[in-house]
């Protein structure tokens, strides 16, 4: 059976992983279904190292490289410090083109205080468009790390920040004749308002005692949400009305056929919380002007269900690279 695009699925993903990391025990945490990050001893302390490519968009891709990685590590509890960068261009691509995109990379490293260490250009006949792989490290000295599989049954799942913030980026000219020009210039400002960068969201949760925090990108906050309850072999039961909606984004799906609980969600950081810490840690993360509300709760079972019992659907296919496919 040939494979759809998009992620694997967590079942094929589980089995192609499985025992990956036996015989090192250095490796505090290794690759897993949901997991946004390795954490490696070394040193007295822990190396967490992320990497992820940019392949649905053109637009503003080194800074997006940087964003998405450095996401990776934060939610791990940890401040990205190093970025790499394999960068593959198409033919026919000018060298004021490759500037801009390395310039970019380079404010966004700035603007959460990493550094390049490193990686690769290289011009390409396999790519239409360029693509970038970029790898974040970051470096616990205390040693501790937080996972997307630490939540307890009993938690709050608290979402910080909107969504979906990436897809209305992405689809914004496919809506582009069906939506209002203030909507539709809200949502193409996206990547700087309100931005996709959970950085500070992340490591601002992990200091409030977060059990667990997750990054939802592909297949959007539903992915996220199923990939957090999956790795933590709990079940979560969601309150649809608490979601925080970019209403630019969600106007973007809906006008071009996407769903957007299964659409691009960077930007949004999933946060578990005991049930003593939960209101205490919003109010703190809304004081440092996050956006924040108590999404769900954590109990025994497996899946994602509304509270009235319907299960929360799941996308194998992102939603924007359906619509972009068609």
């Amino acid at each position: 059976m040939s494979l759809e695009p998009g992620k694997l699925a967590p079942e094929l993903l589980a089995e192609l992983v499985a025992g990956a990391a036996t015989g090192a025990p250095e490796v505090k945490l290794g690759p897993a279904p949901g997991e946004d990050a390795c954490a490696i001893a070394l040193g007295g302390g822990v190396l967490v190292a992320a990497t992820d490519p940019i392949t649905l968009t053109g637009s503003g891709i080194g800074a997006h490289a940087v964003w998405i990685n450095a996401n990776d590590v934060a939610v791990m509890g940890v401040r990205p410090r190093w970025f790499l960068a394999t960068v593959l261009l198409p033919p026919g691509t000018a060298a004021d083109d490759v500037r801009a995109l390395m310039a970019e990379t380079r404010g966004a490293l700035e603007r959460i205080g990493a550094v390049l260490v490193g990686g690769h250009t290289e011009v390409s006949t396999v790519v239409s468009q360029p693509v970038v792989v970029g790898q974040m490290l970051g470096f616990a000295p205390d040693g501790h790390f937080v996972r997307t599989g630490g939540v307890r049954v009993g938690d709050r799942v608290v979402q910080v920040g909107a969504a979906p913030v990436e897809a209305g980026v992405v689809l914004a000219d496919r809506a582009a004749d069906r939506l209002p020009g203030p909507l539709l210039a809200a949502a193409r400002r996206g990547l700087e308002e309100p931005g996709v960068s959970v950085v500070a969201a992340a490591l601002a949760a992990a200091e409030l005692g977060a059990t667990a925090l997750h990054d939802p990108t592909e297949s959007g906050l539903s992915a996220g949400l199923h990939e957090l309850a999956g790795a933590s072999g709990v079940a979560l039961v969601i309150d649809p009305d608490a979601v925080l909606w970019f209403e630019p984004g969600r106007a973007v799906c809906e006008a071009t056929g996407a769903d957007p609980w299964g659409a691009l969600a960077s930007g949004t950081l999933l946060a578990a919380f005991s049930p003593a810490d939960a209101e205490r840690a919003c109010a703190a993360l809304g004081d440092a002007g996050q956006r924040t509300s108590l999404l769900g709760v954590a109990e025994p079972g497996a899946g994602v269900r509304f509270r009235d019992g319907r299960p929360l659907p799941s996308f194998p296919r992102d939603e924007v690279a359906r619509v972009l496919a068609t």
